[in-house]
Parts: C-alpha cells; structure tokens; sequence
C-alpha cells in the first residue's frame, strides 16, 4: 500500500472544492509535531500554539474561501489524557473556522459501522478519502488515498449519521 505523508494529505486542502470531513476514532494520536506541545501542557507548562501556525493558515484561507472543514471526533469517556489536551485546543481549531463535534463512544448509533477497518479518514469533496494508517504505538505512518464509490459511499453514510448525532464543541462539557 502506498501511503502519502501528512503534508502531503494536508495539500489536498487546496484542491478541494466544497467539504473536507475528518472521522477521528483514536483516543490518543503520536505525531512529533504535537510531541513537545503536548509534553509542555502535561507539565502545565504555557505554549505559545506556534506549531500549529501552518494548519490553523491554511484552515483560515479555505474556510475563507467558504468551504467548510468539519469533524466528528468519537471519543472514550473518561477522556484519555491526550484527549483531554486535545479539547483544550479546540477553541482554536474552531477560531480558524472548522467545525468540531464530539461523540462518545457509548452514545454512537446502533445503525453505525466504521468502513475501512476502523481507521480514520478525511474525506474531500464526497469523492476522495486519505485514510490514516498508524505504527502499533499509535504513531502516523501516513495516509491512504482511496476513491474507489462504494467505499466511499460507505463513509459518507457513517459521515451523516455521526454528524447528526455528534455535540458541537460549544455544547460539550467533558
């Protein structure tokens, strides 16, 4: 399987047209860019959110552009600690113009099933899916790119029906 890196997957944010979707099933992520960050806020350490500057311009420029960037983040409750860090950053994600829902594992639907082996995707535009793969330790190793119709029908209807389900960021209270 070839596997494009995350810049790479973050390039077809400039060709998208009208709607990127992100499905997030994990309940921690190892990418080195967070590694640093996220070992300062476990220390309670203060971060100047520098490393996040290239996705929150970019998020910035196509939501400006009027296309949407969403995600449903299915999560384990209690949170996992990286969770926990990943809802303190939100707000800014949010700030640059995506749209991020909260699911909780015990309230996903009866109905749902997860396409492509439970990993998550980004899809663009209904057409075009970067499947995420990741290392035994939870570490990206990179993404997939998949635009085969069933499978990505398959993920716009487990799309649909976690976003009609799933709690605005505003309206989640860990």
């Amino acid at each position: 399987m070839d596997l494009i890196t995350p810049a790479q997957r973050d390039e077809l944010f400039r060709s998208f047209e009208r709607d990127a979707f992100h499905l997030e099933l994990r309940d921690d992520y190892g990418s080195p860019v967070e590694d640093t960050p996220y070992a300062r806020w476990q220390r309670g350490e203060p971060d100047d959110y520098a490393w996040l500057d290239l996705w929150m311009t970019l998020m910035k420029r196509v939501t400006g552009e009027g296309k949407t960037v969403r995600r449903v983040r299915v999560i384990t409750e209690p949170h996992s600690e990286y969770v926990g860090w990943e809802h303190s950053l939100t707000h800014l994600n949010i700030e640059a113009g995506e749209d991020i829902r909260w699911l909780p594992r015990h309230r996903l639907p009866e109905a749902v099933t997860f396409p492509l082996d439970g990993n998550d995707w980004w899809l663009y535009d209904d057409r075009l899916l970067a499947v995420g793969h990741f290392d035994p330790e939870g570490r990206v190793l990179g993404s997939e790119i998949v635009e085969d119709p069933d499978t990505v029908a398959a993920c716009i209807r487990a799309r649909d029906l976690l976003w009609a389900d799933a709690i605005p960021h505003a309206e989640y209270k860990p």
